[in-house]
């Protein structure tokens, strides 16, 4: 969903400026001219050292957090005293172009905030190699897909797949990134598969398009690999093949559509300094707040900023969805479950590369993917061995009403937008007691969820 109109890729939302970093610690860099990329809309500022919440709240209006509130915010403590901290597992990034930077960023985010260096990481180039200089927006998303599902899961390997065509609308992107994904699958690399990008169903030309390109999930399914997918950014809106377009109804987008797929929405957290709650999490949608769209885009907005969410218009309604038949219908719904992505609530990542050096609060549904991707692997140690396909498990818990799945009961993903002069509203879904098309069955604690969901899934 790279976030056309804006190119931020599927749940990418990096939020930076063209200066270098200042030196001084904690300072600000003076707001820059606007960069749009392909994966990325870079529209605020870095810090020479990682802002905290009071100083995000007060200088950008917004919330961040770093990852140690994030790990208090998921119950990861519980786990990490037990030895769970995904050692043993894989965790596979995929990712157009990668970073250059990335070894470098992670060995700094990691002295900062006190983690260990992942046991492995490596890089590899199965589908082609990258060409040099071409990285664009896409480092700063291999930069928050790395650094946050580390965070999550610091005793995993991590594997980063590269691939050398940028994916955008349609089929751009995906033969290379199947390509990829066979050989890691086919050569057994790792265990959960991470993808913070999508487009948008009705930009492929035919369904058969979209369903040529299914076989590396298909492929994943039969040896036990976990897919997840970024469920995008735009609300129950999405763009076209144009890029810059809105559909003005409500649309979905694939991978996250499919069913051998997990798709990953967004909610937003409030945490206190500490990584507490300090209010229940809710439906991410920054769509309507004045202050975090003058952050982001400069104006006040609307401007559509939440998780998406909606119905397929490709796939039917997958045996495991039959227990919530009333809210999906026949068709196939999105999300399956959501983790924090919210602008108003984003994470401090750090990156170097291309003149944008220092720390930048990020948001988007390739934040909240990472993380699931995270809570995966740790699932997959209790486990003893890889989950493979999880939706069946995800939602036989939530109908039992299984204690990790906190339900979301508040929020929606409507959003609003300009487009041709014209004010327009798409009419997205409300979160509800139980699996809705806005949060899907809900977040997670993850001292609860992780052994739920190694036992239901064995």
């Amino acid at each position: 969903m790279r976030r056309r109109g804006l190119w931020f890729a599927v749940g990418s939302l990096l939020l930076t400026t063209l200066p270098a970093a200042a030196s001084t610690p904690g300072a600000v860099i003076p707001a820059g001219e606007v960069l749009l990329h392909p994966s990325i809309h870079y529209a605020g500022r870095a810090t020479s050292s990682p802002p905290t919440t009071a100083f995000c709240e007060a200088n950008y209006h917004i919330a961040c957090y770093e990852p140690g509130q994030i790990r208090t915010a998921y119950n990861l403590a519980p786990l990490a005293a037990k030895g769970i901290d995904g050692r043993g597992q894989t965790i596979i990034i995929v990712d157009s172009f990668g970073s250059p930077t990335i070894e470098h960023d992670l060995d700094v985010f990691d002295k900062t905030f006190h983690l260990p260096n992942p046991p492995s990481f490596a890089v590899i180039q199965p589908a082609g190699v990258v060409p040099p200089r071409l990285h664009g927006g896409w480092a700063g998303e291999t930069t928050l897909d790395v650094e946050y599902s580390h965070a999550m899961a610091p005793g995993a390997n991590i594997l980063l797949v590269e691939t050398p065509t940028s994916e955008k609308e349609g089929t751009t992107g995906f033969p290379q990134i199947v390509t990829a994904e066979k050989y890691v699958i086919d050569h057994h690399l790792g265990g959960v598969i991470s993808q913070s990008f999508s487009a948008t169903e009705q930009t492929f030309p035919t369904a058969q398009s979209l369903l040529a390109l299914r076989g590396a999930y298909i492929d994943a399914a039969k040896k036990g690999v976990t897919v997840l997918a970024a469920s995008g950014d735009s609300g129950a809106a999405d763009v076209g093949d144009d890029g810059s377009t809105y559909y003005l109804h409500p649309v979905t987008s694939w991978p996250d559509s499919d069913p051998l797929v997990t798709g990953v929405g967004g909610t937003q957290l409030q945490l206190d300094a500490a990584g507490n709650h300090i209010a229940p999490d809710a439906v991410w949608n920054d769509t309507y707040n004045v202050k975090t769209n003058k952050y982001i885009f400069g104006n006040a907005g609307p401007n559509p900023l939440a998780g998406g969410g909606g119905k397929s218009i490709i796939f039917s309604r997958p045996a495991f969805q039959d227990g919530v038949a009333s809210v999906v219908g026949v068709q196939r719904g999105v999300p399956d479950i959501s983790m924090s992505a919210a602008c108003n609530g984003a994470v401090d990542v750090y990156q170097s590369f291309g003149g944008q050096t220092g720390w930048f609060p990020t948001c988007g549904t390739s934040e909240a993917t990472p993380l699931f991707a995270g809570i995966v692997a740790l699932a997959d140690q209790v486990a003893g061995h890889p989950l493979g396909v999880i939706n069946p498990a995800l939602y036989r818990l939530s109908g039992a009403a299984a204690p990790g799945i906190v339900d979301i009961t508040s929020g929606n993903n409507t959003v609003s937008f300009t487009q041709g002069g014209v004010l327009h509203t798409v009419k997205g879904f409300s979160a509800t007691p139980g699996y809705d098309l806005a949060s899907g069955v809900g977040t997670v604690d993850a001292a609860l969820f992780v052994p739920e969901l190694a036992a239901a899934s064995g």
